[in-house]
């Protein structure tokens, strides 16, 4: 199913960002009325929305970001981060304070950061650029200069209106304090894997010396940081200390996580059978690894149900040649392969 940019994931403190689900429909957010036709904004975030029109396509491509490193990761998976048609775009599945929905808030985040982030080195927005802090010599003997991410911007700029939701509740509750730490999760995968950039100078490219520039990690180094982080979740439970509501282990024998860890509330369900209503897609139909043990293999996959094997022929390229000047002509070359799916 082709990914929709953003999310609505329920009502209430549940409720993530669902107005960027809606972005993909009304074209370049450029007037401020476009922000008041946006469904699911509080109204803090309809006024964010109409002092940062300029900023507002890149919280859709940072949308879009997200879901679609989102369908990457799980792409071998029961669950495998599928969009609906209808709103919410992840069904119910979300709802819940599952390691799914820790996934999504802290992926959905980062993708926010991200996009305005790159938006700001690009050139695209007024109101930010490159990071000019990021001056003068290093102790490693080169020079800091270029454009240098502007991180710190585009992470303020998620905190605003990413956690504006549920700030604005008093962020209390069990479920706003997990969405809160996981939105923070998200950021710090960018934060955290900042790596440096350089050029050469010098005759014949010698690199007689060097300058040198913060830059993001890829997104894709951003959504492996995050699948490791969902597998170690923690399950967390809410305490008091003194006055201050915090989520702790809910096993005590396990260590406390950090902020870069994700952390979840509620077991997952199997997502092995057909749930449209709680959004849940199933796996029946999903092809399968027949010779695999792990999650991706037939057994798990299919959740015991046993699988369809079909021969499907495909066409390669084979036998190229390069041709002087300049082509390269190949063979089309027809082989069977079996394709397993999940009864």
């Amino acid at each position: 199913m082709e990914p929709s940019m953003g999310w609505e994931i329920g009502p209430r403190s549940q409720d993530h960002p669902r107005y960027l689900a809606k972005l993909s429909s009304v074209g370049s957010i450029s007037e401020e009325e476009t922000c008041e036709k946006l469904k699911g904004l509080i109204q803090r975030q309809v006024q964010m929305c109409k002092r940062n029109l300029e900023v507002m396509d890149s919280v859709r491509r940072g949308a879009q970001l997200a879901i679609e490193e989102c369908q990457y990761q799980f792409r071998n998976r029961r669950w495998n981060c599928s969009t609906l048609d209808t709103l919410p775009v992840f069904g119910k599945v979300v709802t819940q304070g599952t390691r799914e929905a820790a996934f999504v808030y802290a992926i959905s985040s980062a993708g926010v950061a991200f996009a305005v982030t790159r938006a700001c080195s690009s050139g695209e927005l007024d109101k930010c650029g490159c990071d000019r802090t990021v001056q003068g010599g290093s102790p490693q003997g080169f020079q800091w200069s270029g454009c240098s991410d502007n991180i710190a911007y585009g992470v303020a700029f998620s905190q605003s209106f990413v956690d504006v939701r549920e700030r604005s509740k008093g962020a209390s509750s069990n479920r706003a304090l997990m969405n809160l730490h996981n939105n923070e999760a998200g950021r710090k995968a960018i934060l955290n894997n900042m790596r440096v950039e350089c050029k050469c100078h010098g005759v014949s490219g010698s690199c007689e010396f060097k300058t040198c520039w913060k830059a993001m990690p890829p997104f894709r180094k951003v959504g492996n940081v995050l699948k490791e982080k969902f597998d170690g979740a923690t399950e967390v439970e809410q305490s008091e200390i003194g006055s201050t509501k915090v989520l702790v282990p809910k096993n005590s024998q396990f260590k406390p996580h950090t902020d870069e860890d994700l952390v979840y509330l509620d077991s997952s369900p199997d997502f092995c059978d057909h749930d449209l209503k709680n959004g849940v897609l199933g796996t029946s139909g999903r092809q399968c690894n027949k010779t695999s043990k792990a999650i991706d293999g037939c057994e798990l996959m299919c959740c015991g149900r046993g699988f369809h094997t079909d021969e499907v022929e495909v066409v390669e390229r084979c036998s190229c040649k390069f041709h002087w000047c300049c082509s390269v002509k190949c063979k089309p070359c027809h082989r069977v392969v079996e394709i397993h799916t999940c009864r």
